[in-house]
C-alpha cells in the first residue's frame, strides 16, 4: 500500500527542524545546515548535484532509501524558494538550478496560484492552493501506486502530522543544538495521534529514528 513518507529530515537534539530567519543566503535558516551534515557528505548527495564520490555506509544508505519507490513529492512553499506573498512574477524557479533532484511531479503548497513549472530531469512543479488534502490527493494520483514523499519544511510537516496523515517518518537527529528556530514537535502529541518509534540506528553524525503510525 502506498504511503505518505517523511524521509531524511534533519532535526537538532533540541527539536528544531530549521534555524531562524530563512533567506536566500540561509535556505535552512541561520545555522540550519548543522542538522544536515550527516547528509551533505554522502554519495547520494553528491550524485544529486552531479558530482562523484562521497561517503558510503549507513548515512548514505538512509539517504538513498529516501528516493526509492517515490512517485511524487509534496513541498511547502519555503522548500521551493524564499519568495513570500503573491508571486511578483514567475522568474524564481527553485533552489536547485535547471534540474531539481526530484525527477517526479512535485506539489507545492501555496496561497497564490501559479502556472505549472516543467524542469529538466522529469520534475514538474504544480502549485496547489487548496490545502493539504488537495495536495495529498493530487500527489497520490500522480504517484501511480508509488509512495509520496513529504519534503517539508517544518510547518508543512506539522500540518500533515497534526492531521495524522503521515504514515512513516525517518528523522535524522543531528548531534547539535540550535537553541532557536522552527520546532518540529512543539504542541503535537505523537502517541495520541497513533505514532510510535519502530527503529533507531546511531552513526557518527546522526541518530536515525523511524516513527510509524500504528494502524498501518
Amino acid at each position: 500500500m502506498a504511503k505518505l513518507r517523511v524521509h531524511g529530515f534533519g532535526v537538532s537534539l533540541d527539536g528544531f527542524g530549521a534555524g531562524p530567519k530563512q533567506s536566500l543566503e540561509n535556505p535552512l535558516g541561520v545555522n540550519g545546515t548543522a542538522i544536515f551534515q550527516w547528509f551533505f557528505g554522502t554519495r547520494t548527495f553528491c550524485a544529486m548535484h552531479g558530482g562523484e564520490g562521497g561517503t558510503t555506509g549507513v548515512d548514505d544508505e538512509f539517504a538513498a532509501r529516501g528516493f526509492e519507490n517515490v512517485g511524487a513529492w509534496i513541498l511547502g512553499r519555503n522548500m521551493f524558494g524564499p519568495v513570500r506573498g503573491p508571486w511578483p512574477d514567475e522568474s524564481w524557479r527553485g533552489w536547485w538550478g535547471d534540474e531539481p533532484p526530484y525527477h517526479v511531479p512535485a506539489f507545492v503548497l501555496t496561497h497564490y496560484a501559479r502556472n505549472p513549472l516543467e524542469m529538466k530531469g522529469g520534475t514538474t512543479f504544480y502549485f496547489v492552493t487548496g490545502g493539504i488534502e488537495e495536495a495529498l490527493t493530487r500527489a497520490f494520483e500522480a504517484a501511480q501506486g508509488k509512495d509520496v514523499r513529504l519534503g517539508g519544511g517544518v510547518a508543512t510537516i506539522r500540518q500533515f502530522l497534526s492531521a495524522g496523515l503521515i504514515d512513516e517518518l525517518h528523522l535524522a537527529f543531528a548531534y547539535t543544538l540550535l537553541g532557536k528556530g522552527e520546532s518540529l514537535f512543539e504542541g503535537i502529541n505523537l502517541p495520541a495521534l497513533g505514532y510510535e518509534v519502530t527503529a533507531q540506528t546511531p552513526t557518527d553524525r546522526a541518530l536515525h529514528v523511524t516513527v510509524t503510525k500504528k494502524n498501518l
